[in-house]
Parts: structure tokens; C-alpha cells; sequence
């Protein structure tokens, strides 16, 4: 098969949403229908009864949520689909934004019964301002939720983007009979448990045999609402779609398997392929003979049993090959990969070769960082892979100092995966771990203590934000941090970085020392990085 047959083949997308959504029991109803599980997990009342395939970590299973992107890829209707299932969680959110960077498209779970909610606004910004290409699911129909014109009105309000249902509910919770196909114009009956999907086709809505099939009352206002929407919305057009200017709406019941079908199907058919992407040189295309691909996503014990270090590489041109020397960009040196892999969640299986939207799990012992580029030989370097200020910062307190190796190789891993950055103090050396969210320490903690062996704690500092500092006044640079000493620390990269403790302290040091770039995201590195070479 060609590349180009190969890269039309591949669609590659993340499910996104706010917690509790459904979109990992969403995850796992499209896995089962490419045949890539035989069973899903269910996640009732935020206690696992069988945990989700995509939820691997052990912390996930104990806690209903999902607290990293796993990766996971299926077969369906002679494509392959390569799927992300991202944390929901705001105190996880860099990771999903990271996550959108590797992906084509987006699949946005709502709840009927909540709507858009915050979190679900701050995903969507990140969508639209690359202009990803969103499919709607509002989720758990089977439940009194929300009118549904409601919905659509608020998705249209609060994520400012045009909407265009292409399924339409019958009811809802108690009374919910099914969903009407409006492109296919099939009628999908609801019965909660049901195996399989009892289509019925009505080319013309006022045939007695609809009232026969869901009642008068129902039948009447399907066409009421049919009527409605046909009035009211222009006929679906992929061209808006493929923009990120319109998102197609389906509604449905992910934990009963109902509705996900007539989405799966659009998405095969609409979804786009793996599209050009961006360098700080130039635009790559998914069709070019020479392999390029940057890694967004790196995760330590992913074995626990096997204390393995996994970097996860999308595939954005050409062709990867196994056992092939690769060039790395950021270390100036070529690579080779024996076991490259694919994945369903935490199982994996050695690849021979993989292609533009394809997903890659490369063994690494501490050779990458997100956002690094591979490449055959050109040196490029990826935009928009963001590792943002932190809002919280804790101290490393070692509370086992047998363990102390074991706690410094666990500190040192854990913030390589990006969901946490490490900074290290010269007084003392003393570590600092910053996050967007308590949440993230909570894991860390546990990952820590059951991966790595080690106690810790964590003591809170009062710091506002952490600024990456940098100057061509080398004389000015160097009176800054003589003078903020006490409050300058060095990334892992060893960036020096200057964690101030107020907004007004912030506000003064950019008054007084203007010859100095303050950064609150590290995405000065990718640019330093392309002027060196």
C-alpha cells in the first residue's frame, strides 16, 4: 500500500470533555465496536466495578477518573483509527492540551443533565484556536437532562461555534424512546441493555407506522421537531466542518452502547485525515517521502513490573521504520528504536513500520522531552506544544531518607511526563514541583510511594508564578538574579526561571528590569532551540 492510501486509511482524534461526561465510557463503546475489546468497563458513581480499558493507572481505577491520555488504536469500516481518551480533570488539563497537538480531530461529550461546563469552555478555546475539526456527542439521554434545543442554543453560545444536530432524541430518561437519524432518516428504538441497534427506515415521517412504533404523542412531536430543524439549519456541509467552524451534534447513551453508532459512522466518513502541520521552518506535509514526528506525551512505569519509560511519538510525514537511525533534533545526534510500539491503553505489541496519524510508544531512557522532533536528517522543531506557569508550587520533603535514590529518580521521571514541571533551588538544592492543580500532587504522591518506593510530602510556598527569564544583557541578567537570588531556581533544562511571589512583585520587576524577557510559558525553548541552529 502506498503512503498516500496509508495516510487516507488513518484518522486520528481525542475524546475531550468535563469530568464525569461520560467520555471514557464513551472511549470504551468505540473500541468495542471496532472489535478491539469484547467488554467495556463500566464507571458508576465514581467507583470502579470493572475498570475501564483506557483507565490503566492504578490511581485511575481507585478513583473513577482519568488522570493521563492513554492511547488506543482499532479498526473500523477498512480505516484505522487512532483514538486519545484525555483527563477531564482542569488540574490535568495541560496534558489534554498537549494531547490536541498530536491529534486531527475531536470528539466533545456533553452531559444532558449538566451542559456545557467550565472546563468544557477551556478545551474549546484550545480547539478553535487551531481550528480543530469537533463532533459533538451529548451523552446519558437514558437521564431527565436538559431541552434539548437548549443545548444546542448553549453549545452555540458558549463555545462559539455553530452546531447542526444530525441525530434528534425521542424523550428522554424515563420516557426516552430512541433517536431519528436526520441524514439517513432511520429511526433507532432505545431499549437500555440492548445488544443491538433496532434500526427502522421511515422516508416519510407521516406513515401511520410511526405512531404504531413510539406513540402518537411522540410520533407528532418527532415531526415537529424534524420540521423545526430542517426550517431552521442549513444541510450538513463537511467544508464548515473540516474548518472547525461547525460541529455536527449527535445524542445518545454511551454506557448503553445506543447512538454511538450513527457518530462512529459520520466520523469514518467526515473526519478528516492526518493534516500539515507546523515547524518553526516551514509547513509539513503528511504526504512527503521523509519521515518527521515529535513527541507529545512521555510516561514513566507504565509496566509497573518492567519500570519501563515510554515517549509517545506522533507520526506527521513519511514513513517510521523499526530499526532505523533517526535524527534528533534538540541533542544534534541520531537514534535507533528496536521495539517501537502500538497500543491499547497499557497493552502493547512491537510495530515493524507506521505512518502520518499513527501514535508510537518509543522506549526511552531519558533521551526525550515533550516536544522533541525526529526527523531523517532535517532539523525541525514543532510548534504549539506549550509547558505553561504553574499555580502551585510545594516543596520536596524526603520522608524516607533510606529512600532517598528512589525518591529523586521518581521526581525526576514524573515531571518528564509534563504533568508537573521540577525546579531545582541552588540553596540547598533544594526541589520545587509546580502544577496547575492539587490533584496532580495527590498523584504524584501516590506514584511515588507505589511505583518508585519513596514518602514524600510536600510544603506549600507562597509563589504567584513561575517566569523563564531571559536577556541579551548579560550585565542586567546577572544584577537581577543577584538581587532576586532567593526567588531564582533552574528548570530541568537548566533555564533559569524566576518564581515571584505577587502579581505586583511581577508587575515591578518588569518595570525595573526591562532589558529582561519575562515568559510565562516555555515555548521561548523551541525558538532558542531553532537560532542555535
Amino acid at each position: 500500500m502506498s503512503l498516500v492510501e496509508e495516510i487516507k486509511k488513518r484518522k486520528t482524534f481525542a475524546v475531550i470533555a468535563h469530568p464525569d461526561s461520560g467520555k471514557t465510557t464513551l472511549t470504551e463503546k468505540l473500541l468495542l465496536f471496532g472489535g478491539a475489546i469484547q467488554t467495556a468497563g463500566a464507571v458508576k458513581s465514581n467507583k470502579i466495578k470493572k475498570a475501564t480499558t483506557s483507565d490503566f493507572m492504578e490511581i485511575e481505577k481507585q478513583r473513577g477518573i482519568s488522570v493521563a491520555t492513554s492511547v488506543m488504536a482499532f479498526e473500523y469500516k477498512d480505516k484505522l483509527i487512532n483514538i486519545l481518551d484525555t483527563p477531564g480533570h482542569k488540574d490535568f488539563a495541560e496534558d489534554t492540551y498537549r494531547t490536541l497537538t498530536a491529534v486531527d480531530s475531536v470528539i466533545l461529550v456533553i452531559d444532558c443533565v449538566k451542559g456545557v461546563e467550565e472546563q468544557t469552555e477551556r478545551l474549546m478555546e484550545v480547539c478553535r484556536m487551531r481550528n480543530t475539526p469537533v463532533i459533538v456527542f451529548i451523552n446519558k439521554l437514558d437521564r431527565d437532562g436538559r431541552d434539548p434545543y437548549d443545548l444546542l442554543d448553549e453549545l452555540e453560545a458558549k463555545l462559539d461555534i455553530k452546531v447542526r444536530p444530525l441525530t434528534w432524541p425521542i424523550g428522554m430518561g424515563k420516557s426516552f424512546k430512541g433517536v431519528y437519524n436526520l441524514q439517513a432518516n432511520e429511526l433507532n428504538l432505545f431499549s437500555a441493555g440492548q445488544k443491538q441497534e433496532d434500526l427502522i427506515q421511515f422516508k416519510d415521517l407521516n406513515t401511520p407506522d410511526l405512531d404504531n412504533k413510539i406513540g402518537k404523542a411522540y410520533a407528532n412531536q418527532l415531526r415537529e421537531d424534524v420540521e423545526l430543524i430542517q426550517g431552521v439549519y442549513e444541510d450538513f456541509d463537511a467544508e464548515p466542518y473540516l474548518k472547525g467552524e461547525l460541529a455536527p451534534v449527535f445524542f445518545g447513551s454511551a454506557v448503553n452502547n445506543f447512538g454511538v453508532k450513527e457518530m462512529l459512522d459520520t466520523f469514518i466518513e467526515f473526519a478528516p485525515n492526518p493534516r500539515p502541520r507546523e515547524t518553526q521552518a516551514r509547513l509539513v506535509s503528511p504526504d512527503e517521502a521523509k519521515f518527521t514526528g515529535f513527541v507529545f506525551k512521555i510516561h514513566a512505569n507504565l509496566d509497573p513490573n518492567h519500570r519501563d519509560r515510554i515517549a509517545f511519538l506522533r507520526i506527521c510525514s513519511g514513513k517510521f521504520e523499526r530499526n532505523t537511525f533517526y535524527y534528533h533534533s534538540r541533542h544534534d545526534k541520531k537514534v535507533r528504536f528496536n521495539n517501537p510500539t502500538s497500543f491499547m491503553a497499557q497493552k502493547k505489541s512491537v510495530i515493524d513500520d507506521a505512518y502520518p496519524g499513527d501514535v508510537v510508544g518509543l522506549y526511552d531512557s531519558g533521551t526525550f522531552k515533550i516536544g522533541d522532533t525526529l526527523s531523517e536528517g532535517e532539523k525541525l522543531f514543532y510548534k504549539g506544544i506549550p509547558s505553561f506557569s504553574p499555580e502551585m508550587f510545594r516543596e520536596v520533603v524526603n520522608m524516607d531518607p533510606m529512600k532517598s535514590k528512589q525518591l529523586e529518580k521518581g521526581v525526576d521521571q514524573l515531571s518528564d511526563e509534563g504533568v508537573a514541571q521540577l525546579f531545582v533551588h541552588n540553596l540547598g538544592n533544594r526541589k520545587i514541583i509546580g502544577t496547575v492543580g492539587q490533584l496532580q500532587f495527590e498523584v504524584i504522591q501516590y506514584r511515588l510511594k507505589h511505583e518508585y518506593g519513596a514518602t514524600a510530602d510536600f510544603r506549600p510556598l507562597n509563589y504567584y508564578k513561575a517566569c523563564w527569564i531571559k536577556s541579551d544583557n548579560a550585565e542586567k541578567l546577572n544584577e537581577f538574579v543577584r538581587r532576586k537570588h532567593t526567588n531564582i531556581v533552574h528548570d530541568k533544562e537548566g533555564n533559569m526561571v524566576f518564581l515571584a511571589d505577587s502579581a505586583w512583585i511581577l508587575k515591578v520587576a518588569r518595570e525595573d528590569f526591562p532589558e529582561i524577557n519575562f515568559y510565562t510559558t516555555s515555548d521561548f525553548k523551541v525558538e532558542a532551540l531553532a537560532q542555535v541552529y
